[in-house]
């Protein structure tokens, strides 16, 4: 793995606006996504977003100077345990990146982040149909919750 790097995400840098934003269309374009690209007027939106976000997190993960995936997160607050945790809201590899262990790196990567900074724990969402994802995240330790917890949603 001493070709992998982890990369924290500065907005203030455009060059990794520039991936973030290539890699989520990877990720939109996937079958696992929405199985197009994203649209023209979507990226200055999601970076403009991003930045006045005020609990947002994002690691890359860097092969060989490559930006080969991305996690953007939110950090998040437990009462239960009064202490942060870190929420995974997108979870990419590069097509050309995948199975090279780049994911299990980025995973555990953001793992030790976490335990560095005091937080209680790391979260994700995945659909129920990508076994893949869940392959992956179950390889390096995530499991459903208990008791179980569903992901719902009310559109506006």
């Amino acid at each position: 793995m001493s070709n992998k790097t982890f990369v924290q995400v500065d907005l203030a840098n455009p060059t990794h606006c520039n991936k973030l934003l290539e890699l989520l269309n990877d990720y939109m374009e996937d079958e696992m996504g929405i199985s197009q690209s994203m649209p023209v007027d979507l990226g200055p939106k999601i970076i403009e977003g991003l930045k006045k976000h005020p609990a947002y997190l994002g690691f890359f993960v860097c092969v060989c100077e490559e930006f080969a995936a991305l996690a953007n997160c939110n950090l998040n607050y437990s009462t239960w345990t009064a202490k942060f945790l870190i929420n995974i809201h997108d979870f990419i590899v590069s097509p050309a990146s995948r199975k090279q262990g780049v994911g299990e790196f980025l995973l555990n990567e953001i793992e030790n982040y976490a335990k560095e900074k005091d937080y209680c724990k790391v979260n994700l969402e995945v659909r129920n149909d990508n076994f893949k994802a869940q392959n992956l995240y179950k390889k390096v330790g995530y499991s459903d919750c208990v008791p179980s917890m569903f992901f719902w949603q009310k559109r506006l």
